[in-house]
């Protein structure tokens, strides 16, 4: 991977972040796709001075920017607080003509010695190569895809913090699917090749005693707005998507409904293996380079990360306006799809032991979906 800390402009005018240290915070969240690029895009710089009410001493010589990539869902839906308090949102909410509430920093987040900077896009896809490049530091990304980053740049990369649980649902627009054993013999519309959602339903099927090859039809889409589309011309498939699409195909699709939460099923499926692993969606990843370079950087960010998902979990209707202003998601649907989502900040130890459990038992169905082997011990970031 790519060094260019040494060249870095610590001179940025953007919004900095510091907070109450590490709650472990769980609540909702929404992973949903889009596309192009919303936000700060990258070089693109906003002014961050922090509003919060008391301050925090600058832990490293010398502040940086902080280049944070994250997704149009809900990864980027738990960062709005930390968006709001950096002054990201001010600028994304004139292109999106959206007013923002009149009280600055709902989420508390006091004010940060370090500046950042967002991008957001629809896909992991599109953003990896900056992070493996070192044009961002952070990044949000598919729990799986966070491992197979570790083997493929050789240690590289290191995970910060888990920040999505289970997101995906099976909806349809019918009323006949109630069991998960429904689901044999239909056609499953679906986005996610490759990453989590394809090797969380694929699991869930053969656990289940379906074939993800014979007894059933898995249609693999690149957006999730495919998946509506195909579900409104053809109502007897099902679709399986996160949220927040699922609850927007609620508003879009006559007679839809959320028949399963994949989440509910993981929990009974890994209870009857005697496993206790969680269905993990997302995680925060950064750089190693830059993490050895600026530690105090990221004990920033990850003091200020959990006061950013707690104010999303805690005020649906007042974050559901900043995901507005976010251009991720239309506040009608943030609003209700957040207590149906699992954004949390896990870190830590809890975060290891959490995420190794879940990675091994997408290893013990596929070691390709973790990119081949378990990530070592230094995989997992711990202070």
């Amino acid at each position: 991977m790519k060094n260019d800390d040494q060249s870095r402009s610590t001179e940025s005018t953007r919004h900095p972040i510091t907070i109450s240290r590490r709650s472990l915070l769980s609540g909702f969240a929404v992973v949903a796709g889009g596309l192009g690029l919303a936000g700060c895009s990258a070089g693109t710089i906003v002014d961050n001075e922090g509003s919060g009410s008391s301050e925090k001493q600058p832990t490293d010589s010398n502040p940086t920017t902080v280049r944070i990539g994250t997704l149009q869902g809900p990864t980027g839906m738990g960062l709005v607080g930390l968006m709001d308090a950096c002054g990201a949102l001010k600028d994304l909410a004139a292109q999106n003509n959206v007013e923002l509430p009149e009280d600055d920093n709902p989420a508390d987040i006091a004010k940060l010695v370090n500046t950042y900077e967002f991008t957001l896009a629809g896909s992991a896809d599109e953003l990896t190569p900056q992070l493996i490049q070192g044009d961002l530091d952070v990044l949000c990304v598919p729990a799986n895809l966070a491992a197979t980053l570790y083997q493929k740049t050789e240690g590289e990369v290191t995970v910060l913090c888990v920040n999505t649980l289970g997101v995906l649902d099976i909806v349809e627009a019918q009323d006949t699917i109630h069991d998960f054993a429904d689901l044999a013999g239909r056609t499953i519309y679906s986005a996610g090749r490759g990453s989590t959602p394809q090797f969380a339903l694929e699991y869930l099927l053969r656990e289940n005693g379906i074939d993800p090859e014979k007894d059933v039809t898995i249609q693999w889409v690149s957006e999730h707005s495919e998946c509506l589309a195909a579900l409104q011309s053809d109502p007897s498939i099902v679709c399986m998507l996160p949220q927040p699409f699922a609850t927007s195909a609620l508003e879009q699709v006559k007679g839809a409904r959320i028949a399963l939460d994949l989440t509910d099923v993981w929990d009974d499926t890994t209870a009857a293996n005697g496993d206790n692993s969680q269905l993990i969606t997302g995680v925060a990843v950064a750089r190693r380079s830059f993490v050895d370079e600026y530690p105090g950087a990221i004990d920033e960010l990850l003091d200020a990360y959990p006061s950013s998902v707690a104010f999303v979990n805690d005020s649906h209707a007042e974050a559901a306006k900043l995901i507005e202003a976010a251009g991720i998601v239309k506040a009608q649907i943030a609003e209700k799809a957040i207590p149906y989502c699992h954004i949390v900040c896990v870190t830590d130890g809890e975060m290891r032991e959490a995420l190794e459990g879940y990675l091994k038992t997408l290893y013990d169905a596929d070691a390709q979906s973790v990119g081949g082997e378990m990530p070592s011990d230094d995989f997992y970031y711990e202070e």
